[in-house]
């Protein structure tokens, strides 16, 4: 996910590495400890959650990661985007805004020597919109914005023109989207087909109605 510029800050004005650290679940690099950068609004998607969802996600890929093309759209710890290439990923590519966390994930691309990892830094809905006209697609989408921005509302339309024909993307917010009666025009496209809760964080794993895909 992306956030806003990082505090506090170290000496020099450079943000610091946190303590924390986001643990990998499965795959090559399981059980692998990755830094988080210290940053304001940084909220690295937990254990519990992670490995729930990519359950939910193997059993939609028939446990076939090789020939899965994911996109981590507001990136921020990598843990999503990382975890999805230990699991064998073809390609994973993580963006965010924020230069600090652009750095902290190609340190840790390279300490993983992460070769089907990709980073990109910009601006999540001009490169969206920019890799739909080029018609890059993908398999999965993770999307996990900062909160209280409406960002999901806002990025969730350009995912239909991001995805290949039957993929899915993964929202994780602060509140539980709505599943029936009365939904928003920008969750009309979308079936749920998971969703869980974990203390105060909300996830879905979505995809396109057949009509709509």
């Amino acid at each position: 996910m992306q956030r806003k510029p990082a505090k506090p800050q170290g000496q020099h004005g450079r943000p610091r590495l946190a303590p924390q650290q986001v643990r990998i679940i499965g795959g090559a690099w399981k059980r692998r400890l990755l830094p988080v950068l210290d940053a304001l609004g940084l909220r690295p998607t937990p254990d519990r959650v992670r490995e729930t969802v990519f359950n939910w996600i193997n059993h939609q890929v028939g446990g076939d990661w090789d020939t899965v093309d994911c996109l981590d759209l507001f990136a921020g710890s990598g843990a999503l985007g990382f975890e999805a290439a230990s699991r064998g990923a073809r390609s994973v590519l993580m963006l965010d805004s924020h230069g600090p966390a652009v750095r902290q994930l190609e340190l840790n691309k390279e300490t993983l020597k992460a070769d089907n990892v990709n980073l990109l830094r910009g601006d999540a809905f001009a490169v969206a919109r920019d890799m739909a006209l080029r018609g890059q697609r993908f398999d999965v989408i993770f999307l996990d914005p900062p909160y209280q921005q409406d960002f999901v509302a806002k990025a969730l339309p350009l995912c239909i023109d991001l995805l290949k024909e039957g993929g899915m993307v993964y929202v994780e917010a602060e509140f539980a989207l709505p599943a029936s009666d009365a939904l928003p025009d920008w969750l009309l496209p979308w079936e749920q087909v998971r969703a869980d809760k974990a203390g105060m964080v909300y996830y879905h794993l979505l995809k396109l109605h057949e009509n709509k895909a």
